[in-house]
């Protein structure tokens, strides 16, 4: 399975209008002059460039063991479909449910974030008597 191990992060410092600092980390996959291919299981590893990222645009069982999905990779835009046994798709279901719960706590952290940076600025306005009591 590839993981973040095999990718090389690239960070972007971002700076917040309080002068605090955030860092964006992208993972860009590493050379494979091979040619990156995907194993059966890892549906969320694009077979053209390795993302981790592909994403399913549609699903519908097959029968009891096979499920019929259409796959997308938000990184090269490669669209595929195909037939797979059941245990790959619940992989995947896997992988998709690790992925939105990363996803969800960087989305709290970020928010966390600009929420402190509010608070610090409101209350340097306040200190500074740029708000009264008028304006509630």
């Amino acid at each position: 399975m590839t993981g973040r191990h095999d990718n090389l992060p690239s960070v972007r410092r971002v700076v917040l209008s309080s002068g605090k600092t955030i860092d964006v980390v992208h993972w860009k996959q590493r050379p494979d002059r091979r040619g990156p291919i995907a194993a059966s299981g890892d549906l969320h590893v694009c077979r053209s460039c390795a993302s981790p990222l592909v994403y399913p645009t549609s699903w519908e069982e097959v029968d009891g063991h096979r499920w019929r999905l259409t796959l997308r990779c938000p990184n090269c835009e490669r669209a595929a479909e195909g037939v797979y046994v059941r245990s790959a798709v619940e992989h995947f279901d896997d992988e998709l449910t690790r992925g939105g719960l990363a996803l969800s706590r960087d989305l709290r952290q970020l928010a966390h974030a600009n929420m402190e940076e509010e608070c610090e600025r409101f209350i340097a306005a306040v200190r500074a008597d740029h708000i009264l009591p008028i304006d509630f």
